[in-house]
């Protein structure tokens, strides 16, 4: 976190916690309000992704992807709403799986879909603060969680092939085009935007 505020510049605060701890999230929004004072723009974009059958799924497993991509973006606004002032702008990371069945992810698809449902609710009731409230749905993107899977370079080769054969543009997508798209929907260009998802898949929920 420190090396990453480096990269940032001067003015970056750099915070760690644990989305999933709702006592580090108040620890962590206690010492923006000292530091800044304000959230225009909340981006809840932390999430792990853990793959098993639903023969092999346990209550451990439930409990620590749920925690994280549900349960940590719920509260991480919850606990940033008083932070962010009339007109702000609030963008949830989803998934293009929650638009097609995809084996062994029945955990990870149904929290992230319950993202989806949550940036639907939320922008209606935060509209009478003109808060939007929009989700960003990535398709595959080179990223260092697939080395965080578990799996061997060697599986993670197999599976981006995989993968491959359903991207229609025949490639993954980078972090700098997510970050674009999400720059977009906080941005007053989206501003008569709200509720909405934004689909950053390279054509793989066409099929």
């Amino acid at each position: 976190m420190a090396k990453a505020a480096a990269e940032l510049g001067d003015d970056t605060l750099g915070i760690t916690a644990d989305v999933s701890s709702v006592s580090d999230l108040d620890r962590a929004f206690a010492e923006v309000r000292e530091t800044v004072g304000r959230v225009d723009i909340l981006f809840a974009n932390a999430g792990i992704g853990r793959f098993a059958p639903v023969g092999d799924c346990t209550e451990a497993l439930f409990d620590e992807i749920t925690n994280t991509n549900f349960k940590g973006a719920y509260f991480t606004i919850l606990r940033c709403l008083p932070l962010i002032p009339d007109g702000g702008s609030i963008v949830l990371t989803s998934t293009v799986a929650v638009h097609f069945g995809l084996p062994g992810a029945s955990i990870y698809a149904a929290g992230k879909a319950a993202l989806n449902s949550l940036a639907k609710t939320l922008a209606i009731e935060l509209a009478v603060r003109r808060i939007r409230v929009n989700i960003i749905s990535p398709g595959p993107v080179m990223t260092p969680i697939f080395g965080k899977m578990g799996m061997d370079q060697e599986t993670q080769n197999q599976v981006a092939a995989g993968l491959m054969q359903g991207i229609p543009l025949q490639r993954f997508g980078t972090s700098e085009e997510i970050a674009r798209c999400v720059a977009f929907l906080a941005s007053d260009d989206a501003a008569f935007i709200t509720g909405q998802e934004l689909v950053a898949d390279g054509g793989m929920s066409q099929f």
